[in-house]
């Protein structure tokens, strides 16, 4: 072990916070068994044995967009065979399925349809809330909110505050692939950018609303831009509290312009885990996405800093699209028992992060939510 990586160790086991430089020694440096047992040092001191799951489904109700992302196979053009626009009643039907499955969360994100007008995303958001006003609905990216500003012209604060009257419960955390606009700039040019992104998490967390983090690796990105990202998200979580998780997000490059590139390995996978886990000391949960990651290394990455692994996610489109080979959806009882054969102890819980406890077809959650 070099002097370097002693000091890191010596830093995380007295709980001090890791530098810039701290995370390029770890991103160079430090083998996965390293980062594994530091990483899983912080988890099990946050969470002890426990990991969570929740029973949720995902909704993409148009993937015409337009935006062209290099990284992006989900996406269609207008005019193209593979464009869809969902009708009110397919929306209503998924949440009904969705309710009778017994889930606590709608996943919505999607395209940027700009022949479709704002109000028809708000009214996804309120014929949902309407018909199952017990399905939290984590709803749209920070792309698409400031998206809803050029469709709109009004500030996007007001944007989200009407949203959470229509029902809106959170925001997920994509949108942010890489902060650095040496990368940015390349991959998703057009976008909302890095400021944007930010200014759009903090609105929604100074209206009450909590919301995930992401980042995109495994593409044109290098260790410095890896690290940038977490500290970005780092300092505005220091500001607001507001993030609740964040999901490493490994890049899948089958049917996209980038699929020249090689898809990350397992081993590059845990390590953005463990990494994450030491870098954001901060943030409550780290997930292991298993959509992305595949079954088997999210249920290794509950060992490597991870204490969540997703849910259901049930009719999960745009990672699929990308050429992921992973299911597409999991059953209660197979997320419980990768779970248990991690070694840990499955905890259902909502999008807040509440434990549900369920009696039958019925179910009710914890009063307050896990500190951050």
């Amino acid at each position: 072990m070099t002097t370097r990586l002693a000091d890191i160790r010596s830093k995380v086991e007295s709980g001090e916070r890791l530098s810039f430089d701290d995370g390029i020694t770890l991103e160079t440096e430090a083998d996965l068994f390293f980062l594994g047992d530091l990483a899983n040092l912080v988890r099990e001191r946050r969470h002890g044995r426990r990991a969570y799951y929740n029973i949720n489904e995902h909704l993409n109700p148009t993937n015409v967009c337009v935006y062209r992302c290099t990284f992006c196979a989900f996406r269609a053009d207008l005019k193209s065979p593979r464009g869809y626009v969902m009708t009110d009643e397919e929306i209503v039907a998924r949440a009904a399925e969705a309710d009778r499955l017994g889930a606590t969360e709608i996943h919505v994100v999607g395209g940027l349809h700009h022949q479709l007008p704002f109000e028809w995303y708000l009214n996804v958001v309120r014929i949902i809330h309407e018909a199952y006003p017990r399905l939290h609905l984590k709803a749209y990216t920070a792309v698409e909110w400031d998206w809803f500003q050029r469709l709109t012209g009004r500030p996007t604060k007001d944007l989200l505050a009407e949203f959470k009257a229509a029902g809106l419960g959170s925001l997920p955390g994509g949108g942010a692939e890489i902060f650095h606009p040496e990368v940015r700039d390349i991959i998703c040019e057009h976008k909302a950018d890095t400021e944007a992104w930010f200014r759009i998490h903090r609105e929604a967390h100074e209206l009450g609303l909590r919301s995930n983090a992401t980042m995109l690796y495994g593409h044109i990105e290098k260790p410095e831009h890896r690290i940038d990202h977490l500290l970005q998200l780092r300092g505005l979580q220091d500001q607001t509290g507001g993030f609740q998780t964040f999901i490493p997000l490994a890049f899948h490059p089958e049917n996209t312009k980038l699929s020249h590139l090689p898809k990350a390995g397992g081993v590059m996978d845990l390590k953005m885990v463990s990494i994450a886990r030491l870098m954001l000391d901060n943030f409550a949960h780290i997930k292991a996405y298993w959509v992305m990651l595949g079954v088997k290394t999210a249920q290794l990455a509950l060992s490597f800093g991870a204490d969540d692994i997703d849910g259901t996610v049930v009719h999960e489109k745009i990672y699929h699209d990308a050429g992921s080979d992973s299911p597409q959806q999991l059953a209660v009882e197979d997320l419980k028992r990768l779970i248990a054969e991690a070694g840990r102890d499955p905890v259902e819980r909502d999008t807040l992060y509440r434990e549900v406890w369920r009696d039958g077809l019925t179910w009710e959650v914890e009063r307050t939510t896990t500190a951050v």
